[in-house]
């Protein structure tokens, strides 16, 4: 297993990443072709509804609720957060005119990321690890020979770890601005 951390698990990460943004810009840009960007507006509700949806695993993970498989219910969280993430972002477009909705949109996006670094970086580059440490020691190397070896990783690993610090404060702040959001949407509108 020749391949790091880096490469193996971080990359596939920017690759979904970078595939929500194009995405976004590819629905902005269909929405704008056939000028029916009035759409956008709806998929502000609709991707508020998704995500609040997702959160039914929370409910479940917290003990509040009792039904559901909670791998089940992850699966859903991760996917629908996701869509409703997408729709979000197509709903505030290049057209954003105060700081709170860029403020949003920002905390969107680091919500996003923080949260495809729990799904998919940390839990692959544990197994990752585990499996390249294996085939060091099965290759005769000493445990400081191959601490050495895997230390860079060891130390993305450590800091990809951290990742429920950064997503759960900042769902909680997504939360509070989309309903300062949606407050002033019907207060000024």
């Amino acid at each position: 297993m020749k391949n790091g951390i880096i490469l193996k698990d971080v990359f596939p990460f920017i690759i979904w990443f970078s595939t929500m943004i194009l995405s976004t810009i590819f629905l902005d840009l269909i929405l704008h072709f056939f000028n029916i960007v009035f759409i956008g507006k709806y998929l502000g509700y609709l991707g508020t509804f998704t995500i609040l949806i997702s959160f039914v695993y929370s409910l479940k993970k917290r003990k509040i609720i009792s039904f559901g498989v909670p791998k089940v219910l992850l699966d859903y969280h991760e996917y629908l957060a996701l869509a409703g993430s997408i729709m979000i972002l197509v709903h505030a477009g290049i057209h954003i005119h105060s700081i709170l909705p860029w403020l949003a949109i920002f905390i969107l996006i680091i919500n996003v990321a923080s949260g495809l670094v729990g799904k998919y970086i940390v839990q692959q580059a544990n197994q990752t690890i585990k499996i390249r440490k294996e085939l060091l020691k099965d290759s005769g190397l000493s445990d400081e020979e191959i601490s050495k070896t895997v230390f860079w990783d060891t130390i993305t690993i450590d800091a990809m770890k951290k990742w429920r610090t950064i997503h759960l404060p900042i769902t909680y702040l997504l939360g509070l601005f989309s309903l300062i959001h949606i407050i002033s949407v019907i207060l000024f509108s």
